[in-house]
């Protein structure tokens, strides 16, 4: 196992992040707690020190399974890290309910890392907002040593990173990103992390495999990957790409078998960054993943002007890129949520104004059609 510096510390390259646990029944809320047991087991006789949870995954269970399996290692062996649950804004009042619940939860009395979770367009305002007391209340437990270091993770476009840092940054420690090789660009991955380089804010990775789809790749997909690297696995690529990067501390996955678990601990186990060449392949062939969903928008904001409904046509084509290409997910329904509704995508009344500016020629009505019905 590869490691790397963090003040003082030594931490594992790679961490576990226990948002995909193994389940009993296919249901997400019952976590089969003997299978996450010797997966905590071996990632620690492997070298894995750094174990990331939160309040949310599985349905609050994730906390319980992982206290359990690391209660019978020495509290010394391992970094835990646990997040404030600000993805809810129910959850704004109970900061300390929910703090001394988690402590519990996971059966310690500190955590070695904490952060304020999912930092985004939804709720940064309540995470500014001074009569909930968030950053007063952990930097108190901060100080009494019940949080040893104190960040947050960010799924949010540039603009509210930045207000969190101009709030918080000399507070913070560490910021967890979703980076790999497709969001370096696709969600600003990179601007986001030179944003992070002038506060001197370490990089902690979640998302490296993009939910599993980078390590499924269609054999079209892998073969210019195969052809640069015939010996490297396709997963291994994505967490290539992430050794290449000065910034990157620590590297979560979300493994949910044991088979996952020593495949990504045999890629830790050397420190293989892409040479100039090779990166220059893979963000080439990253965009041509892209292109083939996305909708090549300039937001030259033409449009904007010809919409008689004031849609902020670019932004909403952009979270339309987002969930076409992942086939779903949270992160457009959760940018969109900061939206009043006669701003959403549904509110395009198919007029086509918009489609007469655009450089283009984007069938933008249907676009903004098809993304209302797979919201």
């Amino acid at each position: 196992m590869i490691y790397k510096e963090f003040q003082d510390l030594k931490l594992s390259a790679l961490g576990m992040g226990c948002m995909r646990l193994p389940v009993l029944n296919g249901d997400d809320a019952q976590v089969d707690e003997t299978a996450t047991a010797a997966m905590v087991d071996e990632a620690m006789a492997s070298g894995v020190n750094y174990y990331d949870t939160a309040w949310g995954y599985h349905n609050g269970n994730s906390e319980i399974a992982l206290g359990k399996a690391l209660a019978k290692h020495p509290r010394d062996s391992f970094y835990l890290a646990d997040k404030f649950p600000g993805y809810d804004l129910a959850n704004m009042p109970k900061v300390k309910e929910i703090f001394e619940a988690q402590l519990k939860k996971c059966q310690v009395d500190h955590f070695d890392f904490y952060l304020f979770h999912n930092v985004c367009e939804m709720n940064i305002d309540a995470y500014l907002d001074p009569q909930y007391g968030i950053h007063d209340y952990l930097m108190e437990q901060k100080k009494n040593g019940r949080i040893r270091h104190l960040g947050f993770s960010c799924h949010g476009a540039l603009p509210v990173l930045k207000r969190f840092l101009e709030a918080y940054g000399q507070d913070m420690e560490f910021c967890q990103l979703q980076l790999n090789y497709i969001d370096w660009t696709f969600q600003g991955g990179r601007e986001k992390v030179e944003l992070l380089d002038q506060y001197h804010i370490p990089v902690w990775v979640m998302e490296p495999l993009r939910g599993g789809r980078l390590a499924r790749l269609s054999d079209a997909e892998a073969a210019p990957l195969k052809a640069m690297r015939p010996d490297e696995t396709v997963p291994a690529w994505a967490f290539r790409f992430l050794q290449s990067i000065p910034s990157v501390t620590m590297i979560l996955s979300g493994m949910s078998n044991l088979e996952q678990m020593k495949a990504n601990i045999a890629t830790f186990q050397t420190d293989a960054p892409l040479s100039a060449e090779e990166m220059k392949g893979l963000l080439a062939h990253a965009r041509d993943m892209i292109d083939k969903t996305a909708l090549p928008c300039t937001a030259c904001h033409y449009c904007v002007s010809h919409c008689p409904q004031g849609l902020d046509i670019p932004h909403l084509l952009a979270l339309y890129n987002e969930h076409a290409f992942s086939g779903g997910g949270f992160i457009a329904p959760m940018a969109l949520s900061a939206l009043p509704r006669d701003k959403w995508p549904s509110a395009c009344i198919g007029c086509r104004s918009c489609e007469a500016v655009c450089p283009q020629q984007l069938k933008i009505s249907e676009a903004m059609a098809d993304f209302a019905s797979r919201l």
